[in-house]
């Protein structure tokens, strides 16, 4: 861990306040179909009028990270404007044949699964670059799984700030609690990225957070 980190670790307010930025450069992450390019697009779409690409049911279908730079998000008297990079879904493990139940045959499944793999790799690497993570979780899963937990730690020990979007509230088994429960330590807003709901909300704490 470089001394920059650890200065920002032990003293967060005065890290912040004396290396304030014009902008800041946030990461959004998750695991695979959770909504990260959703949310990446919902967030585009509402201060740019474009969008980041293409989402899908497929798992991995973003294998390379993507930077939009210079969005600038206006909300209560609050302006912020922020890098964002759209990461690929991270996962502990990544077997070719979970791409086989889309129509794929063997040959590229594989080259799907190598992919998905090399884009884990670089979404982790992209934390040494980045000022905060939009954590993106599925409101209507179990939010204690190894990915989560194993994101948060590594997103904890670079001293990044953190909020955590329960995204897909608008499923009928969402539960937005659990995900409050399982990570107590960092604040979480209910949304849905597809439907639009709590957005507002989320652009609050984000210049809240991030500003």
């Amino acid at each position: 861990m470089g001394w920059m980190v650890r200065i920002r670790k032990r003293f967060g307010f005065l890290f912040k306040w004396i290396f304030k930025k014009d902008k800041m450069r946030i990461g959004i992450y998750g695991p695979p179909n959770a909504g990260k390019t959703t949310l990446a697009n919902r967030i585009l779409r509402d201060w740019t009028g474009d969008i980041m690409g293409s989402a899908s049911d497929v798992p991995h279908e973003t294998r390379r990270a993507r930077l939009r730079e210079g969005v600038k998000i206006e909300v209560d008297g609050r302006s912020l404007t922020i890098d964002i990079v759209d990461t690929p879904g991270l996962a502990t493990k990544i077997d070719f044949q979970e791409f086989l139940k889309f129509g794929m045959d063997e040959e590229e499944a594989k080259r799907r699964a190598k992919e998905a793999t090399e884009g884990v790799i670089e979404a982790i690497k992209w934390l040494d670059d980045l000022d905060g993570v939009l954590l993106v979780m599925d409101s209507a899963e179990d939010p204690f799984t190894q990915i989560n937990v194993t994101i948060v730690g590594n997103i904890e020990a670079r001293g990044l700030p953190l909020l955590i979007a329960a995204n897909k509230i608008d499923l009928p088994n969402a539960s937005p609690a659990r995900i409050k429960s399982a990570f107590p330590q960092h604040p979480v807003v209910p949304i849905s990225a597809l439907k639009g709901l709590n957005i507002d909300n989320l652009y609050k704490l984000l210049a809240e957070k991030f500003g």
